[in-house]
């Protein structure tokens, strides 16, 4: 294995592990995917049927582009989970990352009519950056993926009505860092529509000042990398065994 796909490996088990200590895990089910780096059309996935605390370099398997093993791993992998994914990757050379949730608060906000609301300064991360995909039933039909695709666009999120979120990014840090907050945004979201107030929303003119301050932070001053190593500290303070 190249010492590239074993940082992959090692990553993509450290965002399963984070994953699971914040819960946003829906069992054995959902998928976070990463492209290896190198190996044209093939991608490490959770072997099927593991929790995601169980999660660890070695036991990831490695697919095609059709959800096939290619690696010989005695682990199951659910094809059809990665439907969704292999749309994404297919067509995004920027998405080698990609993480599917069905958290509370991310499938109650991927119900509401009017999608992610400019509510707070967490949620305007995502401003002119998010897409909608129209619920179409279990992702099964690999004839779905082109409409995903094509809904999706170049933003970095995408919210599947009536089912989830996807988030997705260049890098591990990218990625998590995209699904750590649209995850946040989702529960403030749920939380102050289920107060029975008067919500204060943003204007346009605002919230794309702050979409840009963002943006500068993250380039310019590092943040997303910081985070990304105060993250792996969290879980390396439980046991770094995800690394195996």
């Amino acid at each position: 294995m190249s010492p590239e796909e074993k940082q992959t490996r090692e990553e993509l088990a450290a965002c399963y592990r984070l994953a699971a200590l914040h819960k946003f895990t829906d069992l054995i089910y959902t998928h976070i995917t990463a492209r290896v780096p190198g190996e044209d059309g093939h991608f490490l996935i959770n072997p099927y049927g593991w929790r995601w605390e169980e999660i660890t370099a070695s036991s990831l398997v490695k697919i095609d582009i059709d959800g096939n093993k290619v690696d010989g791993s005695p682990h199951r992998v659910n094809p059809a989970g990665f439907t969704i994914h292999s749309a994404v990757h297919m067509h995004r050379h920027d998405a080698a990352w990609i993480m599917h949730t069905h958290t509370r608060a991310g499938v109650a906000v991927s119900c509401m009519e009017e999608g992610l609301l400019p509510l707070n300064q967490i949620s305007l991360q995502f401003h002119n950056r998010i897409a909608y995909h129209d619920f179409e039933g279990i992702a099964l039909d690999l004839e779905e993926r082109e409409r995903i695709v094509a809904d999706f666009g170049d933003h970095p999120v995408l919210v599947l009505r009536n089912h989830g979120l996807i988030a997705t990014g260049g890098s591990a840090a990218e990625m998590f860092n995209n699904m750590f907050y649209l995850e946040r945004a989702c529960e403030i979201q749920v939380a102050a529509t289920s107060s029975g107030q008067t919500l204060r929303l943003v204007d346009d003119e605002i919230a794309s000042h702050v979409h840009a301050q963002y943006a500068q932070m993250n380039e310019e001053d590092g943040d997303l990398q910081l985070e990304w190593e105060a993250h792996l500290r969290s879980i390396d303070g439980l046991g770094s065994d995800y690394r195996a």
